[in-house]
């Protein structure tokens, strides 16, 4: 592919507009990760492992479908996509407004999750159309803060509407900002600009891709596995507000992409991806081996420094190994690693921190990123990957 010039515009009316629409998709989301498990277990009257069900069932359908939106999405545009799963969340959503049982209400979380596949692959792959190639890592950090921030502040508002009116005006409000993020999609319009690969050209999976996305698995199941197990780390060293370690992680998370938002531009991908598998295996082993307040805090800012990296990092690279037409394909391939790894994490740490103590999970999770981090040194000389800004390439 032709290397645009460096000079052209990043922050265009339609990429703007695609970020505000992601801020309010993932706003919604962040509404209902905070209600859901409370209303499972007042209004349905279900234990802690129906709401565990509750949250989590949407990432079930996700997983799956994530292949085959990204296909959808090389074959029929952006749009349709971006559209149709945002009105799925709004109607998952508003339908919860009459859901008296679990069984409804998982299946409206399945629902959910056939949404996110959508919205979440296609939103990916319209940012790779819009962003210049020479900014491709400036614009995947810009463009995930409407993730971080939707996922930050949602709780914040669900719990207010909870408060105000209860569960109704936070199904009614997250509903409204779902239908808000559709209609800012028709303001994108359709992003592709090439025809649909042939026949003999469409994968459910971008292969090229699969090396790569092994170091960024790497990479999620560390974090994964952090983020599981902070809150109760921090509840049994003492602190005062157990959610303060993951608001310092989200905090420094938020920062570095805003103030780096142009180093995985000027880096080779996968040496960038290196460097922040390794600093995010530190930042597990601070908080494995200081075990104070003050030790979690330090590790969840400098594992969240590795992790605002290795998105953009491993993103461009695998972005690097597509043409256009593919762009929706490696966007549903390196999506649905991220359900893998998020799922994985949890569960294979929390086995370690049952038999051994969080310490030793915390420690797992700098080995997986310690493992990653060789395999994707290994392959960076293996191949020349680099930001979109340079000439090497995947070969």
């Amino acid at each position: 592919m032709k290397r645009r010039s460096t000079t052209e515009r990043l922050f265009t009316p339609a990429f703007i507009t695609l970020g505000i629409a992601e801020l309010c998709y993932f706003t919604a989301f962040g509404v209902a990760l905070f209600a859901l498990p409370l209303y499972v277990t007042g209004p349905i009257g279900g234990d802690a492992a129906a709401a565990g069900l509750a949250v989590g069932a949407f990432a079930l359908s996700a997983l799956v479908l994530r292949p085959i939106a990204g296909r959808l999405a090389d074959r029929f545009g952006r749009l349709p996509l971006l559209f149709g799963g945002a009105l799925l969340a709004a109607a998952s959503l508003a339908l919860l407004l009459v859901a008296e049982s679990l069984p409804v209400v998982v299946a409206l979380r399945l629902l959910a999750g056939v949404a996110e596949a959508a919205f979440f692959v296609a939103g990916f792959a319209a940012l790779a159309d819009l962003a210049p190639e020479a900014r491709m890592g400036e614009a995947l950090s810009y463009n995930s803060l409407g993730l971080y921030l939707g996922i930050s502040l949602g709780p914040l508002l669900g719990a207010a509407l909870v408060d105000l009116a209860g569960f109704g005006l936070a199904w009614t409000a997250a509903a409204v900002l779902a239908l808000l993020a559709a209609s800012l999609t028709l303001l994108v319009g359709e992003t592709r600009t090439e025809a649909p690969a042939d026949d003999a050209e469409r994968h459910l999976i971008h292969r090229p891709a699969i090396p790569i996305v092994l170091g960024f698995l790497a990479a999620l199941i560390a974090m994964g596995g952090f983020l599981a197990f902070a809150s109760l780390d921090a509840t049994q060293l003492g602190f005062d507000n157990a959610g303060l370690a993951l608001f310092v992680y989200g905090a420094v998370v938020v920062v570095c992409r805003i103030a780096f938002a142009r180093v995985p531009d000027k880096v080779p991908s996968l040496a960038l991806g290196t460097a922040a598998l390794v600093v995010i295996g530190v930042g597990l082993i601070i908080a494995a081996s200081l075990r104070s307040p003050v030790g979690l805090l330090m590790g969840a800012a400098v594992l969240a420094v590795g992790v605002a990296f290795s998105t953009p990092a491993f993103f461009s690279a695998i972005f690097a190994t597509a043409t256009p037409s593919q762009r929706g394909v490696a966007s549903g391939t390196a999506s649905a690693v991220i359900d893998l790894g998020l799922g994985l994490g949890p569960i294979a740490l929390g086995l370690v921190a049952d038999g051994f103590g969080i310490p030793w999970a915390f420690g797992a999770g700098a080995a997986v990123a310690g493992v990653g981090a060789i395999w994707t040194l290994v392959l960076s000389r293996r191949v020349a990957v680099s930001s979109p800004g340079r000439d090497d390439h995947i070969g």
